[in-house]
């Protein structure tokens, strides 16, 4: 097990000391490491598949292509979803898709736009 702080972003114990910086492999984040200072508090809410804060009325993009349960057909990679709205459970964005409808989407499948 490290010594080094967890990281900030992404509450990761596999960070590692690059000399004067201090490195989280899972998210990529970097920061300094000042004896008796506080890390900055991390911002509370859904982020995307690349660590990108959500709000409601944002434009996200599809980054995997998806089965739609009870349909035979597929959302596909780089389809656009404007005016999202963040709710609360497993499938925290809540959309309608041309073509497709109403629909939840986990956040770990698209990308802010």
């Amino acid at each position: 097990m490290s010594l080094d702080p967890a990281c900030p972003v992404c509450r990761s114990e596999n960070t590692y000391d690059d000399g004067m910086m201090l490195i989280c492999p899972d998210c990529g984040h970097e920061w300094k490491e000042t004896p008796g200072a506080k890390q900055p508090a991390e911002e509370s809410g859904i982020r995307d598949a690349f660590g990108t804060l959500l709000q409601t009325g944002d434009s996200v993009t599809v980054i995997k292509d998806l089965k739609v349960k009870g349909s035979s057909s597929v959302l596909k990679v780089g389809t656009r979803v404007k005016n999202i709205r963040i709710t609360e459970g497993d499938h925290p964005i809540d959309c309608k898709i041309d073509g497709f409808g109403a629909m939840q989407l986990k956040a770990e499948v698209v990308k802010k736009s």
